[in-house]
């Protein structure tokens, strides 16, 4: 089964009343695991979306249930999402808006330490390099064509629906959080009781 659409999404209220019934959705946070310590939906189980595309084959076989896909705003839930349906996985759903409208809802999180979303680095880097570029082509006019090349990889990362800047950003040990392995999320996932 391949979805060529739009995937499908579900609001934070309709997730608040699927996770309390007695068949809940599994519900897989494809954020970094270091953004996945900082804030999750209880019982959510952290999946990084590299490793959900590197080995999402694999990974289908322990996902036969209804499944809803989390990050922080939705755009890597709808990537993991493509790659599931590619894979074969039907019942995926993902959480409009992600943690962030979860949270703004007031719903229920499990955090631990806090850290900057991976966004607002992306932002952070791209606006400093951007900055700095602009000052030094003051001395040196040649120092603009870096600011030129950051605004033209956030075009690209636009029109990509990809952040190249955000990928390297998430392999920081910042980033990284407790170690992810496939061993160690399929093993999680075997011992669900659903």
């Amino acid at each position: 089964m391949s979805n060529t659409g739009s995937p499908t999404t579900l609001d934070v209220a309709t997730l608040k009343e699927l996770v309390a019934a007695d068949d809940a959705p599994r519900l897989i946070d494809v954020r970094t695991p270091a953004e996945f310590e900082t804030a999750h939906i209880p019982g959510s189980y952290n999946v990084p979306l590299d490793l959900l595309r590197e080995h999402r084959d694999e990974l289908r076989h322990h996902l036969d249930e209804q499944v809803v896909l989390v990050c922080r705003s939705g755009q890597r839930a709808t990537q993991a999402e493509q790659g599931l349906s590619i894979a074969g996985l039907p019942n995926l759903r993902v959480l409009q808006g992600g943690i962030t409208a979860w949270q703004a809802a007031g719903a229920p999180v499990t955090t631990g330490t806090p850290r900057w979303d991976l966004e607002r680095q992306v932002r952070l880097v791209a606006g400093g390099i951007v900055l700095s570029a602009v000052l030094a082509s003051v001395a040196f006019e040649s120092a603009k064509w870096i600011a030129a090349l950051i605004g033209g990889g956030l075009a690209v990362a636009a029109l990509t629906n990809t952040c190249a800047m955000g990928m390297l950003l998430a392999r920081l040990p910042y980033n990284r959080g407790p170690r992810t392995d496939l061993d160690q999320v399929v093993a999680v996932l075997s011992e669900d009781p659903r």
